[in-house]
């Protein structure tokens, strides 16, 4: 406000161009006005960009004052000359701007050390939070962890598409929005930690992942998420992407073939004699022999590791101790290699001695499918 009251009374005071008291107030409030818009819209931009952008307006300046000097020697009314060279400046000069502007982007300023370095460096620590990844909320504890630095930003679309999240219909929705702005206020709260809410949009986009790669790239931070879909498209386009899923699994243990484990045995397998347990990181442990064990705390011996798509999986095997009871057998198989109660070989071997009984006996025993 103070810059646009100083133009305004500037141009009040020495009436450019003829114009009236009134006249020239306006104007310099204008220019003041755009002064201001102009500086807000360089403010967020890249000493790459910038660069480009004066070396560009220099380069169009330059280009523009020779073509003039041919413009002098021609024959041309001076009013109309004066007129070609106001907009050969001024055309030249905003196209070597902005074809500077776009291209500065190929400038290596890290080459030249120094403050280009240390602004290179800083563009760097920003750090830009998905929806998927504010509401899963392991963030905050990386956060509190201490293991993120720099700047995190929070864009204005991200806050809004949480907000509908949270005014769902849906209960669980509903739930998952709540969560959020719940992990973002825990966020807001660590000591240590920078954070800062954008304004920035893009209403030529619709979706809100391509809106976070746009927004990533004026900024040249990181993308910090666990979408998958994400990950891969904004990686495609040389953004650099903070995936916690993949954090998550690079900090699961590492066990080795013959490592020894103590597991807790939760649930059958899908195979014959199978136990499977589960760590505390969700890792799946797949055991064998071991499912008459379920509910028990067994000491296993690693087999093998499969890393999948959808994360690791351990293989053990039980190993009974000595003198422990082994496994209970079919009732059905014992009663078959068990003698029958009334079954005496010593009469089997005296068929003569007591004939009436053997002969109730037979009686009733049940006939054999023989």
């Amino acid at each position: 406000m103070s810059f646009v009251l100083l133009a305004a009374a500037a141009t009040y005071h020495f009436r450019p161009f003829g114009m009236s008291a009134m006249n020239a107030a306006v104007f310099g409030a204008g220019l003041g006005l755009g002064g201001v818009l102009l500086e807000m819209r360089l403010r967020h931009s890249s000493l790459k960009r910038l660069i480009g952008a004066v070396v560009g307006a220099i380069a169009g300046t330059l280009c523009a004052y020779l073509m003039a000097l041919v413009l002098s020697g021609t024959n041309i009314e001076p009013k109309s000359l004066s007129f070609l060279q106001v907009i050969l400046v001024v055309v030249l000069a905003y196209l070597g701007m902005v074809i500077g502007a776009s291209k500065g982007d190929l400038l290596n300023l890290q080459a030249l050390g120094g403050l280009f370095g240390a602004e290179r460096t800083h563009r760097r620590n920003y750090k830009i939070l998905d929806t998927s990844v504010i509401i899963d909320g392991r963030i905050a504890d990386i956060a509190e962890a201490g293991f993120l630095d720099g700047l995190l930003v929070i864009p204005q679309f991200v806050l809004r598409e949480l907000q509908l999240v949270a005014d769902s219909s849906d209960s669980l929705k509903r739930n998952r929005g709540r969560r959020g702005l719940d992990i973002l206020h825990r966020i807001q709260k660590i000591p240590h930690l920078q954070t800062h809410i954008v304004e920035e949009d893009f209403p030529f986009l619709r979706d809100v992942d391509q809106k976070l790669i746009e927004l990533a790239k004026r900024y040249e931070g990181k993308i910090v998420t666990n979408d998958f879909n994400l990950n891969k498209v904004a990686q495609l386009q040389g953004i650099e992407v903070l995936n916690i899923n993949e954090l998550a699994n690079a900090l699961k243990p590492v066990v080795l073939p013959g490592e020894a484990m103590r597991v807790f045995i939760l649930k059958e397998g899908k195979e014959h004699n199978q136990g499977v347990a589960y760590l505390d990181d969700g890792t799946m442990v797949v055991v064998d022999n071991a499912r008459r064990l379920i509910s028990r705390t067994i000491d296993i011996t690693v087999t093998s590791v499969l890393q999948t798509t959808a994360g690791k999986m351990i293989f053990g095997r039980y190993e009974e101790p000595r003198g422990e009871r082994p496994p209970e057998r079919d009732r059905g198989q014992e009663r078959e290699r068990a003698p029958a109660p009334n079954h005496h070989p010593s009469r089997e071997a005296a068929p003569d001695a007591q004939p009436s009984r053997n002969r109730a006996a037979a009686a009733n025993e049940p006939e054999s499918s023989d």
